[in-house]
């Protein structure tokens, strides 16, 4: 069977070198390629952002909100345009008086929400305990001498006093900060909110807090009016006596009368006087009615009911944000990771460094049977390449290999950066879906730090590749025919010097190009680069070199050192392998 029948159809994975200047522009490609290799960052991020959120729902202290509405009636007067005018300057006063101090502190004092712990922080802050601490060790001489004078006991009740003024002065700060009044539209109509950690503390605190508007609206008119009352009852008064004055002229006039028009302007003058008395004293019965019967400018149109579910927090709304949260802090950490991360995922990144002709994926694939079991499966039944099993992406790595032949690169060494990187696996599989195509073909175990092909293949072979190169004779005992078109050369027992470097040193008694004469295609297992000098010794000797990385383990800098020192040496690089990839990644 020829290679022609088995990878028909198949081309090499062939990359262009590396271009000067410019970065490529990205693509879609890159960006689902981005997102499939970091969604797990992204993903840890927002089910931590989720989970925070998730946590604080769960545990937060529920908040509910009600709302009590009045309607207020301003006394103005006017043309339309200045009514309308005062009309929102005595609305935005009536909200500053709704919220002002005595409307507030009314409220704390009648429903006792000074001594309500929601309103009042019973647990001394840090600072406050380090303030208490200083100001208790600055006083203790004073109050060592104080109670040794016998003044201690005084102090005791302006203490108390002092203190219960800053817990209602703390409470009326927490009700200032958890309630609201607003003007509803352009209306005359005000909405008080209250909010509390029940429904009916809510309600009681917003249906309070408008009753005490209401009462400070009635005792600032009252107290207007009591002002005005005083200030008529002393400008009548001054009318009374006026008038008295006015009256008394007049009867004197009128009683020796000598000038008529002197007796009308007497009579005129005290008609004015009456009728100013007479209003003032309207004035001021009307005043003193206003004090004993106040009416407020507001009224309640709608007090507050029972909220039917917790305004706070709001549970969509805290989840939908750390979710969009969660997910743009994840992408910008995996962003940070993807660009700092110089471990090799992508084939162009070797491609693009190094100038390689080609890179190739090659898929994670385990089997628990061996090597020995792929000998034997490729050794028996069918004759087709269908009828063994093939790492993904191994069967357009072996065509490159094929097409490598045609330029007479027959024998091919094969490295890993470090160890554990898969690359006697891939000598082998190469070697066996090369015998399978026909061509004759030699596997060499020369990976003397860790020879897995001959513990795996020919695990009681006596010679192997150490003997040959003593005595040429031996290979055609040493290597073990597997199939008719496959043989192996096992490493045999490493005595001090490696066989790659005695190789290299060309006084052994193997030779390639003798080897070329026999088989088509031979391929050597190489030690680990990072583990052993071998690579660097047997490269120049081989026709060219193929290394092999592990896929999210093997950095890019590690790689081009590999690639560069094999260059500096005269070996040929034909090309990277980038093995334990992801079947998502590969495909």
């Amino acid at each position: 069977m020829t290679s022609s029948t088995i990878f028909s159809g198949v081309s090499p994975i062939s990359l262009p070198a590396a271009a000067t200047g410019g970065n490529s522009p990205l693509t879609l490609r890159d960006m689902l390629f981005f997102i499939r290799m970091r969604w797990l960052w992204i993903a840890a991020t927002t089910f931590a952002f989720l989970v925070l959120a998730g946590s604080y729902v769960l545990t937060a202290e529920p908040t509910f909100v009600a709302n009590t509405q009045l309607v207020i009636v301003p006394q103005v007067s006017g043309s339309e345009a200045q009514r309308a005018f005062a009309e929102d300057a005595f609305i935005e006063g009536q909200l500053e008086i709704a919220k002002s101090s005595d409307v507030v502190g009314g409220t704390v004092t009648a429903l006792g929400l000074d001594t309500d712990p929601d309103f009042v922080d019973q647990t001394p802050s840090l600072q406050d305990r380090a303030k208490s601490w200083l100001m208790g060790a600055s006083s203790e001489p004073d109050t060592a001498s104080q109670e040794a004078a016998g003044a201690g006991p005084r102090d005791t009740q302006p203490q108390q006093q002092i203190e219960d003024g800053r817990i209602r002065d703390r409470a009326i700060a927490t009700l200032l900060n958890m309630m609201g009044v607003r003007r509803i539209g352009s209306s005359t109509i005000i909405e008080i909110s209250a909010a509390a950690s029940t429904p009916q503390k809510a309600v009681d605190i917003a249906d309070t807090l408008a009753r005490q508007y209401i009462q400070k609206n009635i005792a600032m008119k009252a107290n207007a009016s009591r002002q005005y009352s005083e200030w008529l009852t002393r400008f009548v008064s001054e009318q009374q006596r006026g008038l008295a004055e006015a009256a008394s002229a007049l009867a004197s006039f009128t009683s020796n009368p000598r000038d008529q028009f002197k007796l009308a302007e007497l009579q005129s003058a005290t008609d004015a006087r009456r009728t100013l008395y007479e209003n003032t004293l309207n004035q001021l019965t009307e005043a003193k009615q206003r004090i004993t019967y106040p009416v407020s400018d507001a009224t309640i149109v709608s007090r507050a009911t029972l909220p039917l579910s917790k305004a706070r927090p709001r549970s969509t709304l805290i989840i939908a944000f750390a979710a969009a949260v969660g997910l743009g802090v994840g992408f910008a950490l995996a962003l940070i990771r993807h660009a700092g991360d110089r471990r090799i995922v992508r084939p162009n990144q070797i491609a693009d460094a190094g100038g390689l002709p080609f890179v190739t994926l090659l898929a994670t694939s385990r089997t628990s049977n061996g090597h020995s079991a792929r000998f034997l499966a490729a050794g028996t039944g069918s004759s087709t390449a269908a009828a063994y099993p093939v790492i993904p992406g191994m069967a357009e790595l072996s065509a490159t290999v094929v097409g490598l032949r045609r330029k007479r690169r027959v024998v091919i060494g094969i490295v890993a950066v470090n160890p554990g990187g898969g690359a006697s696996t891939i000598a082998c599989e190469l070697a066996v879906l090369s015998s399978i195509s026909g061509a004759q073909t030699l596997l060499i175990d020369a990976a003397a730090q860790k020879s897995s092909l001959s513990k795996s293949i020919a695990p009681h072979s006596s010679t192997g590749l150490v003997d040959v190169l003593d005595n040429g004779e031996l290979i055609r005992t040493a290597a073990l025919p597997l199939t008719p078109t496959l043989k192996f050369l096992p490493l045999g027992k490493v005595v001090a010097v490696s066989p790659a470097i005695r190789l290299s040193s060309r006084r052994t008694q193997l030779s390639f190009a003798e080897l070329k004469k026999e088989f088509d295609a031979i391929f050597v297992d190489i030690s680990a680069f990072s583990a052993s000098p071998d690579a660097n010794a047997i490269a120049p000797e081989l026709d060219g070199v193929l290394v092999v990385t592990s896929h999210g383990h093997t950095t890019i800098d590690d790689t081009m050192h590999v690639i560069e020192t094999l260059r500096n040496v005269g070996a040929e690089i034909l090309g990277a392998i980038i093995n334990h990839a992801p079947k998502r990644i590969e495909s």
